[in-house]
């Protein structure tokens, strides 16, 4: 007991181990996952010169490229974050728009949200994600003595959110669009928004996208689609039959590695929008179960580090940490319903594991300043100052 006593102490770790953990596990098990899904359409794609690791390649490039500028990342204060915060989010804004200008947005699949920049293309509205986590913690903060205000508070918010909306709309990118207004309205909560202005926000938002979804075709069609998709498995349920057939092969433990069915040229997107139905397929209930595991460690790691800044009184990297929280979960929970046949079909990637070099970049940004926050607070804990 005395040798106990006596021996040195470990010191604890510099950053949250389970959230480092937990993020790089699923990189690697989306890259190997992506490989898998990939093959296929890699053989006989015309563009990707009938290279069976043509998208394994490009994936680990973009991983590289991610962890690198990550690394450059976390070594930025939060207090510098905050002072940027309304300018990424107007050059963001400024981006969204180039977007749409012809000759400079690149259609594909009949959306434009990408720019070209030679061998590889931008996805702005990923970055925006990250902008908007900043610029609304920013702003939370400056407006926190009138949080109880719906005008000084509220609708300024309300307006820049709106004009990043229409931007979307147009390429249109609805996904992106309810993941964006979800980080957004969920720090104004987080900052102290009053709850009865909170429930009223949320069923005028409700209203508002059940109205861009009967006013639009192909968003009618997807919800019909989601209800019933056997009544029309060839056409607008297509997508969804598929996902949910991969599931029902992959049983409790997959058919195996590298061995599913759907991913030869019946379910579209394998390897971006619907690779957790491929891991169902070949990893079976146990893999998903893995998946939701990280992702659930991941997001209460966000939340807990959030918490432990508003304890050190330090509430800008608290909203900034809940709200990349936030936009994990949101957007994993709705990539999985799709896939799961819970939600109508999106085109949203599974955060850190889809294929997608913009996001891969904004997720592996937003992670290390998730950290970067977490290291701050431990350096206050230490006594030192930052």
């Amino acid at each position: 007991m005395l040798r106990a006593l006596d021996a040195p102490r470990r010191m604890p770790a510099e950053v949250d181990l389970t959230l480092l953990w937990s993020g790089l596990i699923l990189l690697l098990i989306g890259m190997v996952m992506v490989y898998s899904a990939s093959i296929a359409i890699a053989e006989v794609g015309r563009y990707t010169g009938n290279h069976p690791s043509y998208f394994l390649v490009r994936h680990g490039v973009f991983l590289v490229i991610g962890l690198v500028a990550a690394a450059f990342v976390f070594q930025v204060p939060l207090a510098t974050w905050q002072h940027l915060a309304p300018w990424l989010f107007v050059a963001g804004f400024v981006l969204l728009a180039l977007v749409l200008i012809p000759g400079i947005g690149r259609d594909v699949n009949g959306a434009r949200r990408w720019l070209s920049l030679g061998i590889v293309n931008l996805q702005p509205s990923e970055l925006m994600k990250l902008f908007a986590v900043l610029y609304a913690a920013d702003y939370t903060v400056r407006k926190m003595p009138h949080m109880h205000d719906l005008k000084k508070a509220f609708l300024p918010m309300a307006g820049a959110m709106v004009a990043v909306g229409v931007l979307l709309l147009k390429e249109p990118d609805f996904g992106a669009f309810v993941v964006i207004i979800s980080i957004a309205i969920g720090i104004l909560f987080l900052g102290g928004m009053r709850a009865r202005l909170f429930a009223i926000l949320i069923v005028v938002l409700v209203a508002a996208f059940a109205v861009l979804i009967i006013v639009s075709p192909y968003r009618r069609d997807r919800i019909f689609g989601f209800m019933d998709p056997w009544s029309d498995a060839f056409g607008r349920g297509y997508q969804l039959s598929h996902a949910l057939i991969a599931f029902g092969r992959g049983e409790l433990l997959g058919v195996g590695l590298g061995a599913s069915v759907e991913k030869l040229f019946y379910l579209p997107e394998a390897h971006t929008d619907f690779l957790l139905a491929v891991i169902a397929e070949e990893l079976g209930f146990m893999g998903v179960v893995v998946v939701i595991v990280l992702f659930g460690l991941l997001i209460q790691r966000a939340f807990a580090i959030g918490r432990q800044a508003v304890a050190l009184d330090r509430l800008y990297p608290a909203l900034v940490a809940q709200g990349i929280g936030i936009w994990i979960g949101i957007q994993s929970f709705i990539n999985m319903g799709v896939n799961m046949g819970l939600l109508p079909t999106k085109g949203l990637t599974l955060p850190l594991m889809s294929f997608g070099g913009s996001g891969i970049l904004a997720n592996c940004a937003a992670l290390a300043i998730l950290l970067r926050v977490d290291w701050e607070n431990r350096q206050l804990m230490r006594g030192a100052k930052l």
